[in-house]
C-alpha cells in the first residue's frame, strides 16, 4: 500500500498556527504602541488586561467569521478584507467596553488606535507573506494535496482543467477512475483498492445529477478509508446564483439560487446605503435644485418622472428620476426605450441623460429603502414581462434591491438595449455581481462610477 505523507500545511494547519500568530501580532503591536505613547515597554497592568481582551476578541471573531479556515482556496484579498472587518469590530468592542466601564480617562486613545492599526498591518502582512510563500511552493510542486478523481470522462476533464488553471491552490491528481453510463457496483471494491493504493488525501466524486445514486455507493465503499471525500456535482448549463450548502429542517441542502444579502450582509448593505447615501444627498442638493429650476423653465410638466419598477424579491417600487422627456402618453402596457435623436427628449433632458444626472432623485429612493446605491439597474415593468421568457435567469436579478449604478454599468453596459444580446450581457453582469457581492465590490463600483460611469455614448 502507498504510504500517505503529510505536507507542512497539514502538519501545521492554519487553524492552529494563524491564531497564535495573531495573538503575538497584537501583543507586539500593543507593546510598541505603548513605547511610542509613553516611552517605555513596561506596560501598566490595565494595559496588559486591555491587550489580552483585544487579542481574545480578535481570535474569537476571526474564528466566527471563518478567518482561520479555507486558506487553500481563499484569495489573499478576501483574507485581508475579512481581517479588516474583524479588526473594525474589535475596535468597536474595545472602545465600547472602555466607555461602559467609565474608564476612558484611564486609557490613551492614541494607544488604542495605534495598537489596532499596527496589529492589523502585522496580521495582514503575515497573511499576504504566507500566501505568497505557499503559492510559490505549490507552483514548484511542494505542499500539494493529492486527489483521486472518480466520475465520467467529460466531468473529470473539466475538473482537471480547473485544477491546472488554479495551480496555486496546490492540488495534484494521483489517480482517476472513469465511470460510464452503465455504472456497475461490482467494480466498487476495485475502485476502493485503487484509491487506497494511490495514497490520495482526498477523493473527489465528480458526477452529473442524474448519476447521484452512484455517490452513495462509492461513499459506502470508502467507509473504511481515511481519505476525505468530496462530492462535486455537475451543474453545467444551469445558471446558479450564490450557490452554497446549508441545512434546513435537519436536512442538508444545495442552495442553487439564493440571495447573498441576508443576515449580517443585509445589515452591512443597508448601513452602506444610509451612510453613503446621506452624504451624497447633502452634496448633490444644490445641483438638484438647479436642475429642477432648469426643467421647470424649459418645458411644461412635472419636475420628476415617477414610474413603478421591480424591486427586491419581485415587489413593485416607485422610482424617481428628473423628467427628461416632453410629456406624452404611451400605449397601455408599452414602454418605448429612448433612442438616438429621440424627438421626445428635451434639450436639457438630453444633457441629463448623457451625464446620468436625471437619476439623482433616486438617492431619495435609497434613503427610503426601495433601492441601493449599487445593484442591478431597475427596468420598466413592460421590459421585465418581455425579457423574462427570453433571457435565462432574467428575474433572478431581482433577488436584491435595484441600484443607481451597478457592475454592468461600470463595464459599459448602459443605455439602450436594442438587441437581445445586449440584454443577455447586462443580465450576465448583474448576476455576477449578486453572486460575488461584498462591501469592497460595492466601494469599487462606486469609485469606478465616479471616474467612468457618469457619461456614456450609449446613454440617450
Amino acid at each position: 500500500m502507498f504510504k500517505q505523507t503529510q505536507g507542512l500545511t497539514e502538519r501545521y494547519p492554519a487553524q492552529l498556527i494563524v491564531p497564535v500568530f495573531d495573538f503575538f501580532a497584537i501583543v507586539c503591536a500593543c507593546v510598541i504602541a505603548f513605547k511610542f505613547r509613553f516611552g517605555t515597554f513596561d506596560l501598566h497592568e490595565r494595559y496588559v488586561l486591555a491587550t489580552a481582551l483585544i487579542a481574545l476578541f480578535a481570535i474569537l471573531l476571526n474564528s466566527m467569521f471563518g478567518g482561520y479556515s479555507r486558506w487553500r482556496t481563499t484569495p489573499v484579498s478576501t483574507l485581508v478584507a475579512r481581517l479588516l472587518m474583524v479588526w473594525v469590530a474589535v475596535g468597536l468592542l474595545a472602545t465600547s467596553l472602555i466607555f461602559l466601564a467609565d474608564a476612558s480617562v484611564r486609557f490613551s486613545r492614541l494607544w488604542v488606535a495605534s495598537s489596532l492599526l499596527l496589529s492589523y498591518i502585522i496580521a495582514a502582512g503575515g497573511r499576504v507573506l504566507a500566501q505568497i510563500i505557499l503559492r510559490k511552493a505549490r507552483m514548484k510542486g511542494r505542499a500539494r494535496r493529492s486527489i483521486f478523481l472518480v466520475g465520467p470522462s467529460s466531468q473529470l476533464l473539466q475538473v482537471a482543467r480547473s485544477m491546472r488553471a488554479a495551480k496555486g491552490e496546490g492540488y495534484s491528481i494521483v489517480g482517476v477512475e472513469r465511470l460510464y453510463s452503465g455504472f456497475n457496483e461490482q467494480s466498487l471494491p476495485n475502485i476502493a483498492a485503487r484509491i487506497e493504493m494511490s495514497g490520495a488525501r482526498e477523493v473527489w466524486i465528480c458526477v452529473p445529477l442524474e448519476m447521484g445514486g452512484a455517490v452513495r455507493s462509492i461513499f459506502y465503499a470508502l467507509r473504511n478509508h481515511t481519505a476525505e471525500v468530496r462530492f462535486i456535482p455537475d451543474f453545467q448549463g444551469m445558471q446558479l446564483l450564490n450557490h452554497r450548502f446549508s441545512e434546513v429542517a435537519g436536512h442538508f441542502a444545495i442552495d442553487l439560487s439564493v440571495t447573498p444579502l441576508s443576515g449580517m450582509a443585509r445589515i452591512i448593505k443597508r448601513a452602506e446605503d444610509l451612510m453613503v447615501g446621506s452624504l451624497i444627498t447633502l452634496l448633490i442638493t444644490p445641483v438638484c435644485l438647479l436642475i429642477a429650476v432648469a426643467i421647470k423653465v424649459t418645458s411644461p410638466g412635472p419636475i420628476l418622472f415617477k414610474q413603478y419598477r421591480t424591486g427586491a424579491n419581485g415587489r413593485r417600487v416607485k422610482v424617481y428620476k428628473f423628467r427628461s422627456m416632453r410629456v406624452h402618453k404611451e400605449k397601455e402596457g408599452q414602454i418605448t426605450q429612448a433612442t438616438k435623436n429621440d424627438q421626445r427628449i428635451t434639450p436639457i433632458g438630453a444633457f441629463l441623460r448623457k451625464t446620468s444626472l436625471d437619476e439623482l432623485p433616486q438617492f431619495y429612493n435609497v434613503l427610503q429603502g426601495r433601492m441601493s446605491i449599487v445593484g442591478p439597474r431597475p427596468h420598466a415593468l413592460a421590459h421585465n414581462d418581455y425579457y423574462k421568457d427570453l433571457v435565462e435567469s432574467y428575474m433572478r436579478r431581482h433577488k436584491v434591491k435595484p441600484g443607481i449604478t451597478g457592475w454592468a454599468q461600470v463595464n459599459g453596459l448602459r443605455g439602450e438595449t436594442d438587441t437581445l444580446e445586449k440584454m443577455e450581457r447586462r443580465v450576465e453582469y448583474d448576476l455576477w455581481y449578486i453572486d460575488n457581492w461584498s462591501l469592497w465590490l460595492d466601494l469599487r463600483i462606486i469609485i469606478l462610477t465616479v471616474f467612468t460611469g457618469f457619461t456614456n455614448k450609449n446613454a440617450y
